[in-house]
């Protein structure tokens, strides 16, 4: 899943961008409203994690301008602890949930998932395709049970194979979602990333669909 998290504290926005990178997710960041806004107008993301206390425009308005353009990824805003109208601010201004400062990490995280499982069944902390089975909340990948140990990139490419298992995912569109919005994307690295996949997955899980991309399929089912 893609997610933008949106803190101006440069030491709390570092925390945020390592723990949900942790869970499997592709993360990127803005420190004030101004950019926040830019980023969820022209770029797809599956959640937002926003502050409402930003420089520049602050996460209200953000947060009304996305809404009233239709843009309806699920936000999950950070309030003060007891500003209790912020709250409901929020809520009114069309966020899905709120967590007050300071928090656990985990709350955070948790309250994310949730989000995310509403988006449908394939936004679960789990999920398999045959004998593969990978964990969000541990950051971990089972083959037939055994651990199987991937690199970041290898995890979060197989994050969104299996998210979407059965269809074609174009190099393009597994770069953009594996590197951050400011880096120099470049989807002839996506060949490596698979091939390397490739030899650590079950034979024949990823097909290659000439000309269009890649898919994960599952290598239990019967043909």
């Amino acid at each position: 899943m893609r997610i933008l998290v949106v803190e101006d504290e440069p030491t709390l926005c570092a925390q945020l961008v390592q723990a949900i990178s942790g869970a499997g997710h592709t993360v990127e960041s803005a420190s004030d409203g101004a950019e926040a806004h830019y980023l969820g107008e022209v770029e797809d993301f599956d959640a937002v994690v926003l502050d409402l206390g930003l420089p520049v425009l602050d996460g209200l308005s953000v947060l009304r301008r996305w809404r009233t353009a239709e843009r309806n990824m699920p936000v999950l805003i950070l309030t003060a602890r007891g500003a209790w109208q912020e709250k409901v601010e929020g809520i009114d201004a069309g966020a899905d949930d709120y967590l007050a400062k300071p928090f656990h990490m985990e709350e955070l995280l948790a309250r994310l998932r949730a989000l995310l499982r509403r988006l449908g069944e394939h936004a679960s902390a789990q999920w398999q395709c045959g004998p593969i089975w990978l964990d969000t909340r541990q950051a971990r990948v089972l083959v037939d049970s055994q651990p199987l140990p991937l690199t970041s990139h290898e995890f979060k490419l197989l994050s969104l194979l299996m998210q979407r298992k059965g269809e074609v995912l174009s190099r393009t569109e597994l770069a953009e979602h594996i590197y951050p919005y400011d880096s120099d994307r470049d989807s002839n690295t996506i060949e490596v990333f698979v091939g390397r996949l490739r030899k650590k997955l079950p034979p024949g899980s990823i097909e290659t669909v000439r000309g269009l991309g890649y898919r994960l399929v599952d290598v239990s089912a019967p043909t």
